[in-house]
């Protein structure tokens, strides 16, 4: 007999929509996620995205930090329903994938870029089209068979998290077609060629800075592909500010020259900054922080790795 819904498992904003499209259909059973975590200033206990949207509306919700003990396991164990995996942030062990239908979304062309940080990775190495799959949940990170996928290209001045928020909108129609797939006892899917496999490791902090004597098109996709976080963080004029997003200007000058339309001068050509932030500051416009500050033509814009002399 078919399955009438599905367990839904994540942490991260990624699988709202799919989440609230699914509950929508009337085919969410239950939602784990993880435990409210300490944020903010106040380090208040503050809940997942998707624990939030579930108390929200209803829905059973367990929180864990394992899911393969406890109350978690015997949830899911004790029901036939498939497993909806996004944004989680846990290893789904054999004991939950045994004998049962699963999906996880992964923002990559899979094989390449597994892991934790798939557009950032894939927007830093120069890739303007993203792939977008639906894989099955495997014991091995994003290593499951192939079930759909799609395409969709990144804009010049588009950030990272611009992107997966598209993507969390786009992959909707997919999700919601295999689930039903799913729940009708299909079996289908493409192994991944694991010679082509490659890894997005996880983001670091360390990793807000660029090197400006880098070619201008590299500079801006390490700015656009690190926001939201980490940033990038350079130095003007001993103040420190983050860009939040960058386009290609025309110019040349010495690496971290501010040029006469606002520009900055890298190895080869020159990027203009679009946003700024100053810590605890609001984003603004990178030409009212130049006026604001009132930083003149041929000032220069520092970076570097934390510790280190930057460039």
């Amino acid at each position: 007999m078919p399955a009438d819904g599905v367990t839904f498992l994540g942490s991260g904003s990624l699988g709202l929509p799919t989440l609230a499209a699914l509950h929508g259909a009337g085919l969410v059973r239950r939602v784990i996620s993880q435990p409210d975590r300490p944020a903010g200033r106040g380090r208040v206990p503050t809940p997942t995205p998707v624990a939030a949207w579930a108390a929200a509306h209803g829905v059973v919700l367990i929180r864990t930090e394992d899911v393969n003990h406890g109350e978690a396991l015997e949830a899911v164990r004790g029901g036939d329903h498939p497993l909806v995996v996004i944004a989680f942030g846990q290893r789904i062990g054999p004991a939950l994938l045994q004998d049962r239908a699963s999906v996880n979304l992964h923002p990559s062309d899979l094989p390449a870029w597994r892991g934790a940080a798939p557009i950032q990775r894939a927007m830093m190495a120069g890739e303007e089209r993203i792939g977008v799959c639906a894989i099955r949940v495997a014991d091995r990170m994003d290593a499951g068979e192939v079930l759909d996928r799609f395409d969709t290209h990144v804009g010049e001045s588009e950030t990272a998290g611009e992107v997966l928020d598209r993507v969390a909108v786009d992959a909707v129609p997919m999700m919601t077609g295999v689930v039903r797939r799913l729940l009708a006892g299909e079996r289908w899917g493409t192994p991944q060629d694991e010679s082509c496999a490659s890894r997005a490791s996880k983001l670091a902090k360390a990793e807000a800075w660029v090197d400006l004597a880098w070619m201008a098109h590299d500079v801006r996709l390490r700015v656009n592909g690190l926001q939201p976080w980490p940033g990038c963080v350079v130095h003007v004029e001993g103040r420190e500010v983050r860009w939040l997003r960058a386009g290609i200007a025309l110019g040349e000058g010495q690496p971290g020259e501010i040029l006469r339309d606002g520009s900055v001068a890298c190895g080869h050509g020159a990027v203009l900054p679009l946003e700024a932030q100053e810590p605890g500051g609001r984003p603004v416009r990178w030409s009212e922080w130049l006026r604001g500050h009132r930083v003149p033509q041929g000032a220069r814009v520092r970076s570097g790795p934390r510790g280190a002399q930057p460039a």
